[in-house]
């Protein structure tokens, strides 16, 4: 009679397994599976396990430091994993150091064993100060750039408004009789010791204060036309460059001394080089306005929109650092790329006012965007509801009118 046949194994393979039943390695021997891991020896447990008790551990120290009690069972639990790396680890010492960092992520939050990790901030740090200085270097020169050109231009604007007024009243004054003979009424013993012949009613002190302030107002214009010309890399042609000397520019700007007799001439000559002078003073005005019209319309809103989003990630940094609950995190490239894109729009929001009364400048305003990108975007959806809404009015009072 055959004998029943028996269960036999391999004794080099692991015994089977019903299922649904837990693979454990025996706590006594260093060669049983880990768990869900039966190719795995005991001291080969999962990655997952030694990342799970370094969190705990580093959890578990910043509790200490900061003075929060946790509980013996908690500690106990993560004591022992410790304790069991060496020996192999099993079921009943993994569950409980998956539950002891359970408790204490909870008991901690927000502070997370990924932001205790990363509470080396040196490359953080570093990479916030090459951006910011970045910014600056780009932002400093053309704000500087923008700012001194549009004050010289403005002050060479009002100085041909005023010249223009002069230079009108002085031809018509002098202008009819700058080609005749002296006028029958002269005023003798004028401010340079001299007799000039003036129309009537005309004083010779209030001529000459007339003409110094033209002439003086013709040096001031070309000077800062040359200055200002330099913005733009002296691209406008000079019309007074080939002066040379002190003596020939002295005899181009300058009222001659003593004055002559027949102040008409005089008149005519200054207002020529004055005409020479506005046309190069226009010329480089009109130019810098360009130049730095774009680059105050297009660039710099941008530059300041990601300056403001440096800053708000700076300011959010020192914050989590405090707190020790700062985390890296790849969102901040795509913030940068947002408050690109909203300093490039700020131009089209140059009306953009904060109450009644109150307006924000196109750059400032592209630093709040990039501080506050959330805040623009929901001034957008407000400008597109408002469209939005008014279209639908639009639509129903025409269906209402052909009904």
């Amino acid at each position: 009679m055959p004998e029943p046949e028996l269960n036999q194994h391999d004794p080099a393979e692991p015994p089977p397994v019903a299922a649904g039943a837990t693979k454990i390695a025996a706590p006594d021997t260093g060669g049983s599976a880990v768990v869900g891991h039966p190719h795995k020896r005991a001291h080969e447990a999962p990655d997952y396990f030694a990342v799970a008790l370094d969190d705990a551990e580093r959890l578990l120290k910043y509790a200490a430091e900061i003075g929060i009690d946790v509980d013996d069972n908690t500690r106990n639990s993560i004591l022992e994993a410790r304790a069991t790396v060496s020996s192999g680890w099993n079921a009943k010492t993994a569950a409980n150091l998956l539950a002891a960092l359970t408790k204490l992520a909870a008991q901690l939050k927000p502070v997370t064993a990924e932001s205790l990790r990363s509470f080396n901030t040196r490359p953080t740090v570093r990479t916030y100060w090459i951006v910011a200085i970045c910014l600056g270097v780009l932002i400093v020169p053309f704000s500087l750039a923008s700012f001194v050109s549009s004050a010289i231009s403005q002050t060479i604007k009002a100085d041909i408004v005023t010249a223009n007024d002069l230079a009108v009243k002085l031809t018509a004054q002098f202008g009819p009789i700058a080609h005749q003979a002296p006028a029958a009424n002269t005023v003798s013993n004028n401010a340079t010791g001299t007799s000039s012949s003036l129309p009537a009613g005309l004083r010779a002190a209030e001529v000459v204060t007339e003409l110094q302030t033209f002439a003086s107002l013709i040096r001031s214009i070309y000077a800062r036309s040359r200055q200002l010309n330099w913005f733009i890399l002296d691209s406008v042609h000079d019309p007074f460059s080939n002066l040379k000397g002190p003596g020939e520019y002295k005899n181009t700007f300058e009222l001659p001394v003593p004055l002559p007799s027949e102040l008409g001439p005089v008149v005519s000559g200054r207002v020529l080089v004055y005409q020479d002078a506005r046309s190069f003073g226009q010329d480089v005005v009109d130019d810098v306005s360009v130049f730095y019209g774009a680059i105050a319309t297009c660039l710099l809103p941008v530059l300041y929109s990601l300056l403001g989003t440096c800053a708000y990630l700076l300011r959010s940094f020192s914050q989590e650092m405090s707190n020790r609950t700062f985390v890296p995190s790849h969102s901040d490239s795509a913030r940068f790329l947002i408050a690109a894109i909203g300093g490039a729009v700020v131009g089209l929001f140059n009306n953009f006012t904060i109450s009644q009364g109150a307006s924000i400048p196109p750059l400032a305003l592209a630093f709040l965007v990039g501080y506050a990108a959330d805040v623009f975007f929901s001034f957008l959806e407000g400008v597109i509801q408002a469209f939005t809404k008014n279209k639908g009015s639009t639509a129903s009072a025409g269906s209402g009118a052909k009904a």
